[in-house]
């Protein structure tokens, strides 16, 4: 794959993903990484939207009505950077780079625009700007989620770790971002 040095890592990020893409199969671990694609979906942000502002609501001891207009926010950068990165850069996918002979496709498969992984960016946008706002356990579950959807992009043959990497770079940076304009806005670190 002849790509920049800040992503074809030497060859690592091409060999990185095929031992995750072929690390195994099954229906269980198929369906893993389908529903992660599914769950970090962007199509599915408003309810993503519409769950964590019930649950500020309902129990704002468990999640802080200011993480989720973090979210918020941060779904608005996010949207706009992946969107214009993914056009402007238009990297191949593995499939269109290894063949499909070499990637072990989950899901419908897909050629164009690889860096960065929205879904990626989308979870962690959901995990970075949830977390500072959670307690308990609902922490360690965005954490895990973030880190569910990063793998199941590559093992469903969608995209190379520097994508996965990328997006959630991008993620963290657009909930970082959210949460200082928050703070200009007046809007305190908690509530």
């Amino acid at each position: 794959m002849s790509a920049p040095w800040w992503y074809g890592w030497d060859g690592l990020n091409t060999r990185l993903f095929l031992l995750v893409n072929h690390a195994g199969s099954g229906w269980t671990w198929d369906h893993l990484a389908a529903w992660a694609a599914v769950a970090a979906d962007h199509l599915y942000y408003p309810l993503w939207a519409a769950a964590s502002l019930a649950l500020a609501l309902k129990r704002p001891t468990l999640l802080s009505q200011r993480a989720v207009l973090g979210l918020q926010v941060a779904y608005l950068f996010e949207w706009v950077l992946v969107g214009s990165i993914k056009s402007w850069l238009d990297f191949p996918r593995p499939l269109r780079v290894l063949g499909a002979a070499s990637v072990h496709v989950i899901g419908r498969p897909e050629w164009f625009h690889s860096f960065p992984s929205g879904h990626v960016a989308f979870a962690c946008i959901v995990a970075a700007s949830l977390y500072a706002g959670a307690h308990g356990a609902l922490r360690l579950l965005l954490v895990v989620f973030a880190l569910w959807v990063a793998w199941a992009r590559m093992a469903a043959g969608a995209h190379f770790p520097a994508d996965v990497l990328g997006g959630a770079l991008i993620g963290m940076l657009c909930s970082w971002l959210a949460s200082r304009l928050l703070a200009v806005a007046g809007y305190g670190a908690r509530g």
